[in-house]
């Protein structure tokens, strides 16, 4: 048994008529959204450092690696998005290619993934404002006020029209990465250590034991950057706009991480940037600025990391608020979840119900005396990151199957080949993080293992849900993922049966 993607107006539209302010977004600004959300500053001074320490010199190179996986996984994405348009995004794809259990056992995994990679990171706020304050004015501050205000600094971003969350995120994004730019001009006015090398490209050099570790923590630095079809309702051209927003985010991550790395090796030398990382990771940028630009700028990257963590939240933020309004539009999620603000034209009631699960996780770790960083930070946002690689996996899979079914004019490279290079490449990916994980922890065996398995679970847990609506609510299992009624189809695309197995 099949059915059509059409379905009851009533069915897809939230019961508050205003919608999200279509039209507001272009190329650049959805870049910010999926950029800053990776957090560029944030992942080279705090987690750089230990790339190089377990890779060596080579360690630019497994950024490009990995930017250039989700490129190709970016070429089947992109081009199903502009023929599946519903605001799922990685649901609605999978669901359409892969049927309607395992797509809802992909939003359960959308939700887990997307508030794991923001909740976790309310305690590195914590933890980077604090050291910031204890740097510049040396003031010890308590931990849960910090995050506790974040959760309403956020609140409030989200709460506000797409359009600010875009100006402000641009704003922090030229922020921390001018500062990086900064480094990289005075590293290379100045020659680096030594003179600069190119050595780090080098098989010798990237063809090491400890490349498989480096290529781990290069994935998990482009956490969120396939957020762009979530704004696919508020870009202007989306047809145009989410490809090119894709394919930007993903070009300027991955040369940006490769070139800032290479910097931080030009600073210190070939031969003891290594040493150096090992006495101390986590100044080791602070340290480059320092003797290549001044204390100053020191000064300037403490500040700029705190607001590049506050960038990502309110990414990560904007990008879960339209998952729950997609589901809630859907019947999946409480109605009311889909109301949309009528004069911000924001997800208002999903950021309030996100913002207060923010808070009943960070007060648990506060009421249970975890530590902000260890345990908040990597606890609550490892199993995110691996759930949202799980979803690129099960999307990549998808598109292929999805153009198997329908009549379209898109070529094999890109609906075939494409795709099936990106599942063998994100496979491996999930088993370097995977096998590596007690380096993104720091946690027990048994810990670990709880962590790995919460995606798989979560996934799993969809397909009884998917059961329970087929015989409950056989309206809403119908119509998941149905593509919006107001939505033409695509030139030259007829848009398939689900199957409603």
């Amino acid at each position: 048994m099949s059915v059509t993607t059409s379905e009851p107006p009533e069915q897809r539209a939230p019961r508050d008529a205003t919608t999200l302010r279509s039209g507001s977004l272009g190329t650049a600004d959805i870049a910010f959204f999926v950029v800053s959300a990776a957090a560029p500053l944030t992942v080279m001074a705090g987690v750089a450092p230990l790339a190089i320490l377990l890779g060596g010199i080579g360690a630019p190179v497994g950024y490009l690696l990995a930017g250039l996986t989700l490129a190709v996984f970016a070429v089947g994405f992109t081009t199903m998005s502009r023929h599946v348009t519903s605001g799922g995004a990685f649901y609605a794809f999978i669901t359409r290619g892969l049927g309607r259990p395992v797509g809802i056992g992909a939003a359960l995994l959308a939700l887990i993934g997307y508030n794991g990679m923001e909740i976790g990171v309310y305690g590195l706020l914590a933890t980077t404002t604090r050291d910031t304050l204890h740097s510049l004015v040396g003031a010890d501050v308590p931990w849960l006020p910090v995050s506790l205000a974040g959760l309403v600094l956020i609140g409030y971003g989200g709460y506000r029209s797409i359009d600010f969350g875009a100006k402000l995120l641009g704003i922090l994004l030229v922020a921390e990465t001018g500062i990086l730019v900064l480094l990289a001009g005075g590293v290379l006015l100045k020659g680096g250590a030594h003179g600069l090398s190119l050595a780090s490209l080098a098989p010798a050099h990237v063809f090491v034991p400890g490349t498989a570790a480096v290529l781990a923590f290069a994935f998990a630095a482009f956490t969120g950057f396939e957020s762009t079809v979530i704004y696919r309702r508020e870009a202007r051209d989306p047809e145009r706009t989410v490809p090119r927003a894709t394919y930007a985010a993903v070009g300027f991550l991955g040369l940006f991480y490769a070139f800032v790395v290479w910097i931080a090796v030009q600073a210190f030398g070939d031969d003891q940037v290594v040493r150096t990382a090992g006495k101390d990771p986590a100044g080791l940028f602070f340290t480059a600025i320092t003797t290549y630009v001044g204390g100053w700028a020191a000064d300037l990257m403490h500040l700029f990391i705190v607001t590049s963590v506050i960038a990502s939240l309110l990414a990560f933020h904007n990008a879960i608020n339209r998952y729950a309004l997609a589901l809630a539009e859907e019947g999946v999620l409480p109605r009311r979840l889909g109301r949309v603000h009528a004069r911000h034209r924001s997800p208002y009631v999903a950021g309030v119900a996100q913002t207060v699960l923010g808070a009943l996780v960070v007060l648990a770790f506060w009421a249970a005396d975890a530590d902000p960083y260890q345990q908040l930070l990597l606890w609550v946002n490892t199993p995110g990151m691996i759930g949202l690689l799980v979803l690129q996996l099960l999307a990549a899979i998808a598109v292929p199957c999805y153009f198997r079914r329908v009549r379209h004019t898109e070529g094999a490279p890109r609906t075939v080949v494409a795709p099936v290079v990106a599942a063998v490449l994100l496979v491996t990916a999930i088993v370097l993080v995977v096998t590596h994980i007690d380096l993104f922890t720091g946690a027990s065996r048994a810990v670990n293992t709880l962590l790995v398995v919460v995606a798989p679970a979560v996934f799993l847990l969809g397909l009884p849900l998917a059961w329970w609506l087929r015989r409950a609510r056989p309206d809403v299992y119908a119509g998941f993922a149905a593509e919006p009624a107001e939505a033409a189809e695509p030139a030259g695309a007829t848009a398939p049966p689900v199957s409603a197995n």
